[in-house]
């Protein structure tokens, strides 16, 4: 029988948290516990504070690296993002024309099928272009094209997309999304001019979340109401980036509110984790200034947010830690369909991420095996 390892401090497991013992072998087997009272965990204390691993579904890059670049650059962004706590992912692609994409699910595909155990899981790819409006762009190049079955068959080929983005509005999409869940394949809309209508049309057909709300859609005017006005209106899921630059406080309290399992991503571009300068992303490049990346024109084009930093913001914001936790783990592991992770509960993943008493990253565990942070 496989050692078990052991963690000990307030966890905050499936059933809420308890104050206690995980032990574990690349899964967690027992939890030794008892209760622990809220005022308890609210008046502080010596014990850290072990939460489920981060799962980042929207990423670009990180380490001075872009996804677009293929090779190992998905090697180097999942080892920089697992030191802060994202214990499993989804590469993220730009627009861009068809042999760069393949270029870049090519490495991706290898970085899916051969984990690096010190690095972050990659669960899959996150396809954000090229099916999109040329209207709601954002930081993605002008290289959009209308989605057909054929050609999200030959990139599924490539490697696993576990999620897409499209623009409900365009050509045929609405009436695609049937046959791109039926694929396994959980439709986003995002970057769209589209409606209300339209988005509604869209969910009715099977989308089933919205790409970084508020950001690159329709807004939520009272008379002519957008994307994002659907989303708020009846989406169970979504994705936002609570770097505090993207969207303000309030929407992000309002979307709280609106969307019962809304979750965060990063967004994270090769300027993560590194200083001020000039980067890529994808065909394009990008400055770092402040912690803020941006497009020549000024435009924000992607992220330096780390999983660590969104979690510390949504508690900032308002939510209690638990409720933060939940939409850095719990919530996209589901989005996902995965039973076995974002949750501390036996038989699931021994993902773990150790937090001090100011939810400083301490110490991060992938499948039961500890990561060096430095």
């Amino acid at each position: 029988m496989t050692e078990l390892h052991h963690l000990q401090g307030r966890i905050l497991t499936s059933e809420g948290w308890r104050v206690g013992r995980i032990g574990f072998d690349r899964q967690i087997r027992t939890i030794e516990e008892r209760a622990l009272e809220a005022r308890a965990f609210e008046s502080g204390g010596d014990e850290f504070i072990i939460l489920p691993g981060f799962i980042d579904l929207h990423v670009h890059g990180a380490a001075g690296v872009d996804l677009m670049q293929g090779g190992d650059a998905a090697r180097t962004v999942a080892r920089a993002h697992v030191r802060y706590g994202t214990t499993a992912l989804l590469g993220t692609t730009m627009t861009a024309a068809e042999p760069d994409i393949v270029h870049a699910l090519r490495g991706l595909a290898t970085a899916i099928a051969e984990p690096d155990p010190n690095a972050a899981r990659v669960l899959g790819v996150h396809l954000e272009g090229p099916f999109i409006s040329p209207q709601r762009l954002g930081a993605q190049p002008p290289l959009t094209v209308e989605a057909t079955l054929e050609s999200v068959q030959r990139l599924h080929a490539m490697a696993p997309i576990k999620v897409l983005t499209l623009a409900p509005e365009i050509g045929s999409h609405t009436e695609l999304i049937p046959q791109l869940s039926a694929m396994g394949i959980r439709v986003q809309i995002g970057h769209s001019a589209g409606s209300y209508e339209d988005g509604v049309a869209a969910l009715r057909a099977g989308a089933v979340g919205f790409t970084h709300l508020f950001n690159g859609m329709t807004g939520v005017d009272h008379y002519k109401p957008g994307i994002a006005a659907a989303a708020l209106a009846h989406a169970e899921y979504a994705e936002l980036i609570p770097d505090l630059q993207h969207v303000h406080p309030g929407a992000i309290r309002l979307a709280v509110r609106a969307i019962p399992r809304l979750y965060a991503v990063t967004d994270a571009t090769a300027a993560t984790g590194m200083p001020d300068g000039e980067y890529a992303l994808g065909s394009q490049r990008v400055h770092k200034c402040l912690g803020c990346v941006r497009l020549a024109s000024g435009s924000l084009a992607g992220s330096a947010l780390t999983m660590d930093q969104a979690l510390r913001n949504l508690v900032e914001v308002g939510l209690d830690l638990a409720d933060a936790a939940h939409r850095v783990s719990t919530f996209p592991a589901d989005y996902l369909g995965l039973s076995d992770r974002g949750r501390i509960a036996p038989g699931a993943c021994a993902d773990f991420v150790v937090l001090d008493a100011q939810l400083r990253i301490v110490e991060v565990y992938v499948a039961g095996r500890a990561i060096a942070l430095s």
